[in-house]
């Protein structure tokens, strides 16, 4: 007996449809550019999911180095002081301090400093 597959067909493509829904022109309507479309967002999706760890670091960094400039001392200098003075503030921790509290944040880059000055002494 034969069987047709028009229950399946309709859920599949409704599924593809509302996954592309406010895509431009034929990818938003169209099941075949739709379905293309679909394929290629997710893609990017995929991608941008790693990215993003990525692009969060490197604002991080950026703010860091911003407000230890600021207290007189230069990203890398401040990074390898708190590594050799064994501090374990990661960067995201990092930032929200130079953001959110400059006082905590100067005070950690005072500590810094002093590490730095009985390393070199």
């Amino acid at each position: 007996m034969r069987v047709k597959g028009g229950n399946v067909s309709k859920k599949r493509h409704k599924k593809i449809l509302k996954l592309v829904k406010g895509h431009r022109a034929g990818a938003g309507k169209l099941l075949t550019s739709a379905n293309q479309s679909m394929m290629k967002a997710l893609r990017y999706a995929y991608r941008h999911r790693r990215e993003k760890k990525r692009e969060f670091r490197r604002l991080w960094i950026t703010r860091i180095n911003a407000a230890a400039r600021i207290n007189g001392i230069s990203y890398s200098q401040l990074i390898n002081a708190l590594n050799v003075a064994s501090i374990t503030v990661d960067r995201k921790m990092l930032a929200d301090l130079a953001v959110n509290d400059a006082v905590a944040f100067a005070n950690i880059v005072s500590v810094a400093k002093e590490t730095l000055k009985s390393k070199a002494a």
